[in-house]
């Protein structure tokens, strides 16, 4: 299986979900399934069936999760230096569109947050951005047509 790269940050908040799905979301949905099972007759108890429902979520995240820890391979940014764009890299951008700067840190695919700033290695803009210096203009195909950004710094923080 390929090692998947993700920053020690985000392998911590993996671990934590998977320490809280284990320690406290999963001996709550096992006590409501035994709580809904007294009530009686199990094919119509809606109470029963919604924990199953919650269990099965919850063990198909841990497995998931198990999975994704075992095959992570943490890479430390602030290890790294330079100007060229890499994985773990944060990057002020100018969108030439929307004529102002944005930042983003290039992550791993499991600890990604657009909106918090962390841009997944395998979306278009990360894989465009890769290997780029200050001052490199990037074009990205969008959904809603092409977008430039330009590379204002590059960081590993």
């Amino acid at each position: 299986m390929d090692k998947i790269p993700m920053t020690a940050q985000g392998y911590a908040a993996l671990e934590a979900e998977l320490k809280t799905l284990k320690g406290a979301e999963r001996p709550a949905v096992i006590k409501a399934i035994a709580e809904a099972r007294e009530h009686g007759d199990l094919s119509e108890n809606a109470e029963y069936h919604a924990a199953r429902e919650k269990q099965s979520f919850i063990e198909g995240r841990i497995a998931e999760l198990e999975g994704v820890i075992s095959s992570a391979d943490v890479i430390d940014p602030t290890s790294i230096s330079g100007d060229v764009v890499r994985f773990g890299a944060t990057i002020v951008l100018f969108d030439e569109d929307l004529e102002k700067d944005i930042t983003y840190q290039i992550v791993g695919s499991h600890e990604a947050d657009i909106a918090g700033g962390k841009l997944p290695i395998t979306s278009p803009l990360a894989k465009g951005l890769l290997g780029k210096t200050i001052g490199d203009v990037v074009e990205v195909s969008a959904p809603g047509g092409d977008k430039s950004y330009e590379v204002i710094s590059v960081e590993f923080k």
